[in-house]
């Protein structure tokens, strides 16, 4: 995670002292001494430093553990800001916000896609020729022009900024409300970069994700429904062996679903589907308990499944769903 606080200086030439401090091995270890003081999980790995004017924004870059992390960094932050104003002779520096959008949060940049900010994540699939054939109704040749012509140069007509996918977004925003995570945070979180080339006659499809910023701690996680989800992909809380490991493994999850999400859409454009199954399904009526059918005799929905494993496993097999998840919920 990132923090980048805005420190102002009355010459140039101090803050440029600062600048040239910060960037040599005594400041760094100095501020890394100040900052990894302040908490047991987060570390700080590096500070990266730019000059505007008499500002300096010096960019801190640490480890969290299983937390997304801004309390904590932003403590951590603050008091080696103290360290370096009382202890380090630039006692004259004005520390103007402990975020000066260097960061930066919630907002879509440059630094970020380039830089990454809390979690960085890669992920990839091949999917056989024969199976894009039969089960996605278009052909590989057909998906990799698709991608190219709307998600790199579309994209790139448009100006994009971490924009070059499908709809990252939809898959981050669904996952961030169901696991607790800060939904403002959607913005960078969904950066995402989709690619697809024709591997000897087969589909590789990538997404790379540069700043996902979540936690499995913290936040919205404590709540009940969000921490059983949590619980079901097997990341609620801190991991006691390695921290940061379930925070990670969540943000992988993330990746494979925008991955599934971006092959899905692509594919649904290619072969025609899209307008067709939107008007299928967007103008029919409100969904009731009357018109809704159920699932077929003896099946099973992923939810349902979910829910029936969940079941089992805590032993509630006679309570309701939503007993089932306050029971999750409040187990530890």
């Amino acid at each position: 995670m990132t923090r980048g606080p805005c420190i102002a200086f009355e010459t140039l030439e101090r803050a440029g002292a600062a600048k040239v401090w910060l960037d040599s091995e005594a400041g760094q270890q100095t501020m890394t001494e100040a900052f990894n003081s302040t908490s047991r999980f987060a570390r700080l790995q590096s500070i990266k430093t730019a000059l505007a004017g008499t500002n300096l924004y010096p960019r801190f870059k640490t480890t969290t553990g299983d937390a997304m992390g801004m309390n904590m960094i932003s403590k951590g932050v603050e008091h080696a800001l103290k360290v370096m104003s009382t202890e380090c002779g630039f006692d004259d520096m004005d520390i103007i916000s402990v975020s000066g959008n260097f960061c930066t949060d919630k907002k879509a940049a440059a630094v970020n896609w380039i830089d990454g900010r809390g979690k960085s994540v890669v992920a990839e699939a091949i999917i056989p020729g024969d199976v894009v054939r039969k089960v996605l109704k278009t052909d590989v040749d057909t998906l990799v022009e698709l991608n190219i012509a709307k998600n790199l140069v579309g994209s790139a007509m448009a100006g994009a900024m971490g924009g070059f996918n499908a709809h990252a977004a939809n898959i981050v925003a669904a996952i961030f409300l169901a696991t607790g995570q800060d939904p403002a945070q959607v913005v960078e979180s969904s950066s995402c970069i989709t690619l697809m080339k024709n591997l000897r006659g087969n589909l590789q499809i990538s997404v790379s994700m540069p700043s996902i910023e979540v936690g499995t701690l913290g936040g919205g996680t404590i709540l009940e429904p969000q921490s059983a989800m949590l619980d079901l992909l097997g990341v609620r809380g801190s991991n006691t062996t390695n921290p940061g490991d379930n925070a990670r493994k969540l943000a992988r999850v993330i990746a494979a679903a925008v991955l599934a999400g971006e092959l899905s859409l692509c594919s649904a454009l290619a072969a025609g589907h899209l307008v067709q199954s939107h008007m299928a399904h967007n103008r029919s009526a409100p969904a009731t308990r009357a018109n809704t059918p159920g699932p077929a005799s003896g099946a099973q929905t992923p939810v349902t499944a979910a829910m029936t494993a969940m079941r089992e496993r805590a032993g509630l097999a006679a309570l309701s769903p939503a007993a089932v998840l306050r029971a999750a919920g409040t187990k530890k």
